[in-house]
């Protein structure tokens, strides 16, 4: 027997539940129909291949630039780098400052011989270089990791909504995750890249405005002036940036710093998906703009997230409630069921949708690009022959998407953000790998020995990683990645002989 309190508890509960997923549904279906609306513009008169996969090379950059803010920090960061705090502490912002010296290289490296080359997919440069196999693999690489990576964000924002929305209406999971990728699908649909870059700059918006009103919220809550706030996370415990005593430990400065320009490296530079948008500006100059004023936000932002935080952290401790097991949970636990408020409840709801969003739309766009010109090869069909393969290529990219975010569902056991940088530091090493030894050499491999070097190199990562663990007790960190590409690059530089080259 329940007593009155109890039994008046549970139903208070129940109709707080119940108005949280009724708003957050309304929220979902007038995101969607925003999101809608700007694509029926911007294809309105644009819907061939060369709007969907470089926006006719008519794109401005601050608006490109703009866009690409949500697009990178995707619904991961925004879930999963508050929750972070609690096990690395602000030691992400260590990989971060590694992330801005990446995005100069980029800039000043790969954008000019992108331009130069004039390249709608940036694989065709392996082509050039070394071989179709080469560019095949490369495709390919590109391919799984943009899948792996892109089900992996998206799945942890169908996750909450899952639980916070349509677990309320009795809607299954597989459901759920095959509305919202129909729903990306149909936005995304007539004109691609030349809608992205439009609907990017709405959802870059709404990302940072709610960051910074929930920021603002907790604080309310705490009942803290600006000056309590910095004094409050700046005394954490938590609030420990550089790590520069223990070596092993993955949060090294060394490590992450050099992780994170090359982690940028591969998830920009050697990206279909991030290097689309840039290919979209109407020249080089303006593109390197976008890449330096985009990269200059990167770490304040981040910063923010941290500090978001440390602030639940606190806030936790002071009202003594009891944290969920996994990291991703803390701020939607805090968020989504009204703890902080009903304006939290929406503002978080946005928020994750535009961070998600903006990141999983380019990625459908830019898998269906890469699959159709390095893959398929339809720029060499008649236009409407090309745009009818494009466009069922788009809706079998979107079926393969459902079905890996189930996949990711049932396999993930780690923090989101964690298990994507696992991915890249596997699957990316190999495009390092290629593109520094095209770049940086004048040797050409042995064509038919690419696609072995670069599916052995991350084996042999693995494998080295077991055998350091298991003799040394060292653990790989992100760094992995700038291993795998090495022995890739290793590999491709021996097989020269095979080709005569002494």
């Amino acid at each position: 027997m329940y007593s009155e309190n109890a039994v008046k508890k549970k139903k208070i509960h129940f109709c707080l539940y119940q108005m949280n997923s009724t708003l957050l549904f309304l929220i979902i279906a007038l995101y969607f129909g925003l999101l809608l609306t700007i694509s029926f513009f911007a294809g309105k008169k644009h819907s061939d291949n060369d709007a969907f996969f470089i926006g006719s090379r008519k794109s401005p950059w601050l608006v490109v630039a703009f866009g690409m803010i949500g697009a990178s920090i995707s619904g991961v960061t925004f879930v999963s780098v508050p929750g972070w705090v609690r096990t690395t502490d602000m030691t992400y912002i260590q990989m971060t400052l590694g992330f801005f010296f990446g995005y100069v290289l980029i800039a000043e490296v790969l954008m000019p011989l992108y331009y130069k080359l004039k390249l709608t997919s940036i694989y065709t440069y392996l082509q050039n270089r070394m071989g179709i196999r080469a560019y095949k693999t490369g495709a390919s690489f590109f391919l799984l990791s943009k899948l792996l990576g892109a089900a992996a964000r998206l799945y942890i924002v169908v996750l909450i909504m899952q639980r916070y929305i349509f677990d309320y209406w009795e809607i299954p999971f597989f459901v759920t995750v095959s509305i919202i990728v129909v729903l990306i699908f149909l936005y995304t649909f007539r004109s691609g890249i030349r809608t992205i870059v439009w609907t990017d700059v709405l959802q870059t918006f709404f990302l940072l405005a709610a960051l910074v009103l929930i920021i603002w919220q907790v604080i309310s809550k705490l009942d803290f002036s600006f000056s309590q706030t910095v004094a409050a996370i700046g005394s954490n415990e938590h609030f420990r940036i550089f790590e520069f005593n223990d070596f092993n430990s993955p949060q090294h400065f060394l490590k992450q710093f050099f992780s994170g320009i090359f982690v940028v490296i591969a998830m920009t530079g050697l990206d279909q998906d991030m290097m689309q948008k840039n290919l979209s500006c109407r020249n080089l100059k303006e593109a390197k703009k976008n890449m330096y004023s985009y990269a200059w936000t990167f770490i304040p932002i981040n910063f923010l997230f941290l500090c978001l935080g440390i602030l639940l952290l606190f806030f936790a401790n002071i009202h003594q409630i009891e944290l969920p097991d996994v990291s991703d949970e803390i701020l939607p636990m805090f968020a989504a069921t009204g703890m902080l408020g009903t304006a939290v409840v929406a503002l978080f709801m946005v928020g994750l949708m535009s961070a998600a969003f903006s990141s999983a739309d380019s990625a459908l766009t830019s898998l269906t690009t890469s699959f159709c010109i390095d893959i398929l090869n339809i720029s060499k069909l008649p236009a409407q022959k090309a745009k009818r393969l494009r466009q069922r290529t788009h809706i079998a990219i979107s079926i393969v998407f459902i079905l890996s975010i189930l996949v990711f569902r049932i396999a993930n056991n780690k923090s989101v953000i964690d298990a994507i940088y696992t991915i890249v530091s596997y699957t990316y090493g190999p495009l390092i790998g290629m593109f520094a030894f095209g770049l940086f050499t004048k040797i050409r491999p042995k064509e038919s020995l690419i696609p072995y070097i670069c599916i052995a190199s991350p084996l042999l990562s693995y494998l080295l990683d077991s055998v350091l663990f298991s003799c040394f007790g060292y653990k790989c960190g992100y760094e992995l990645l700038i291993i795998n590409g090495l022995i890739t690059f290793t590999g491709l530089w021996i097989s020269k002989f095979a080709n005569g080259h002494f």
